[in-house]
């Protein structure tokens, strides 16, 4: 999702009728179908007003996959819209995921078990706030690919990756008698370019991966629709509070046969590291959606439940050339909070629903309370500098992608065998680095402030110099997202000339726990382990304010990210990523000290005091 911006003109299409037919839910001789006719959803022939809710199932754990699903239930939805991000499930070429977290089969037919239809995004592009939209990042190894085009360096692992979706997702299309009713092509490309021939090869192969058993439809902002939508697709139109009326004028106009749907209605916003806390006006959302539904139109609330951006997998933005990372929560001020729990919002959108259908949705389920941890004391330590990897030589700085890594952090070393003094540029930096001579830290380049140079004075010969840079998530939206190669991306100069000779470590930190933990101090870029015992298992919320920036684990789930310059101060932790007894908590601080605590907390703290500045 996203705000749009863009130039209007008329345009009269027609749609297309699609349709499907085949058992629901359970096998059955009752034969069901979903189709637009007459500018209407028909579901078995009859109109069908979608009320939808976007939640995504890498952001919940899968234990809750089902209470989730029972709460949109209970708050009157009969749909849950979904992406589905191929990086997730492709993690390196031709290699496939689609086990345990990943198994978004399973989460479509608990949708369906819960008596939920199910919209699908499946891309290939997503946005979402996700790390690059989405995208796999071994894409970036080629430096000459276009993404999001024709490009057939792009086109052809788009391709086999929807064909590969196709044979886990097109059986539950509804035509095959699962709760897939309808399937989106592409996401918002009217807001990135309006090169049709490439949305036409995303709509065939789709088609050719069995998405021919649902509707299939666009999805723009309503000032792009025209850049982004097919004339043989219905379209839907995405925007954000107090836009609806404005937002469904023009729809009316350049598809006045309908049908007429929000694909995203914005229910909240999302948060960047060193900004305020988002909140909105429930009651506002309330009357417009009241609006919305009275008006006889389609609903996708996004967000109904954003839950959480675990491990690296937060995206960014880039506003005015302005480089702003997602923090980890993805709370989002949804009706349903970050840890599955309902808000005012939810209890006001519950009754506008019901009043709306003149249907009394099931009882809300009840939700255990969170639980708090004392303080967690972390005795044992591991340096960084003490347990690098092999290091890969290279005339020139090499990126992430180059050397085969997709997330974490990468080191780059060498040494100036004579003393020099200058200016020290970066060209440039994705995210966040760290500078060091001889071990002390001498400065910091951060993306977000544009800071891409230091002055040193480098004394003495035989310098060690190293810059250690962490990816912070990269861009998920507009053109951007074609140069999202991250560490250092170009080069090193140093009083004007080239740096050259280093040795390069990729450090994707996928498993901190097998490093050798010992109680001894530790400063500075250090992993800290501690152990707890809970005695009830429940949600907790880490409170990180005690760390400056880094990294969190517990069990071997990787929480996601910490940041002191704010606003979120706490990470979620999922009760049943806990166990009864002791349990194991890794952090690793790029500026850390021996002796500072973790505890959990039994509320999130989400608007913490902000530093945006260095």
């Amino acid at each position: 999702m996203r705000i749009f911006l863009g130039r209007l003109s008329f345009f009269a299409i027609s749609a297309c009728v699609l349709f499907a037919s085949a058992s629901y839910a359970q096998p059955s001789s009752t034969t069901h179908s979903f189709r637009v006719k007459d500018g209407k959803f028909l579901l078995d022939g009859k109109p069908f007003q979608i009320i939808s809710g976007e939640m995504h199932y890498p952001r919940i754990p899968r234990a809750y996959w089902r209470a989730r699903l029972r709460m949109a239930r209970a708050m009157g939805l009969n749909t849950i819209t979904t992406y589905v991000f191929w990086n997730e499930h492709e993690p390196t070429p031709g290699v496939y995921d689609f086990s345990g977290q990943h198994d978004v089969a399973e989460f479509i037919r608990e949708a369906q078990s819960e008596g939920l239809h199910v919209i699908l995004r499946p891309g290939p592009y997503s946005c979402a706030e996700w790390e690059w939209g989405g995208y796999p990042a071994w894409l970036l190894k080629d430096h000459n690919i276009v993404v999001r085009s024709s490009d057939p360096k792009f086109m052809e692992p788009a391709r086999r990756w929807l064909l590969r979706l196709g044979q886990e997702l097109a059986p539950l299309q509804i035509g095959n008698g699962g709760p897939i009713i309808a399937v989106q092509v592409e996401n918002e490309y009217g807001s990135f370019g309006s090169d049709h021939t490439y949305m036409e090869q995303i709509h065939h192969a789709l088609l050719d991966a069995g998405f021919n058993k649902a509707v299939l439809y666009t999805a723009d902002g309503p000032e792009e629709l025209l850049n982004g939508s097919l004339p043989e697709l219905p379209a839907v139109i995405n925007f954000g509070a107090g836009d609806a009326e404005h937002g469904f004028e023009i729809l009316h106009k350049l598809r006045p046969q309908g049908p007429f749907m929000t694909g995203e209605y914005w229910a909240g916003w999302f948060d960047h590291w060193g900004e305020r806390h988002h909140t909105t006006s429930a009651r506002q959302q309330a009357d417009e959606l009241a609006w919305i539904l009275f008006q006889g139109y389609s609903v996708s609330i996004y967000m109904f439940h954003g839950g959480t951006s675990f491990g690296w997998m937060n995206g960014a933005n880039i506003d005015h050339g302005n480089y702003e990372p997602d923090v980890t929560s993805y709370d989002y001020d949804a009706p349903l909070d970050e840890s599955g729990r309902p808000t005012q919002k939810y209890d006001l959108f519950r009754d506008v629903i019901a009043k709306a259908t003149g249907i009394t949705p099931p009882p809300v389920p009840v939700v255990d309370p969170p639980v708090a941890v004392p303080a967690v004391q972390l005795t044992r330590s591991a340096s960084l500098w003490q347990n690098l990897p092999a290091p890969i030589a290279s005339a020139q700085p090499l990126t992430m992608e180059d050397i085969g890594q997709a997330y974490g952090y990468i080191l780059y070393r060498t040494t100036l065998p004579a003393p020099v003094s200058g200016d020290l540029a970066v060209d440039e930096v994705h995210d966040y680095a760290l500078v060091y001579a001889n071990g002390r830290l001498i400065g910091t380049l951060d993306r977000r402030l544009k800071q891409n140079h230091l002055a040193v004075d480098f004394s003495q010969p035989n310098t060690r110099l190293d810059i250690l840079v962490e990816n912070t998530g990269r861009v998920n939206f507009s053109l951007a997202i074609r140069g999202e190669r991250q560490g250092i991306t170009h080069q090193v100069t140093l009083a004007g000339r080239p740096v050259t000779g280093w040795q390069i470590y990729g450090l994707p930190m996928n498993d901190p726990q097998h490093l050798p933990f010992r109680t001894v101090d530790c400063a500075g870029a250090c992993f800290y382990r501690g152990t707890f015992r809970v005695d009830r298992v429940g949600d907790t919320f880490l409170d990180t304010s005690a760390f400056t920036k880094g990294f969190v684990w517990v069990n071997g789930h990787p929480l996601g990210r910490i940041w002191n310059i704010g606003p979120q101060k706490t990470l979620y932790l999922p009760g049943p990523w806990l166990r009864k007894g002791n349990n194991d908590v890794i952090v690793f601080d790029l500026e850390g000290a021996t002796g500072r605590t973790i505890l959990g907390r039994a509320k999130p703290i989400l608007d913490g005091s902000v530093n945006s500045g260095p």
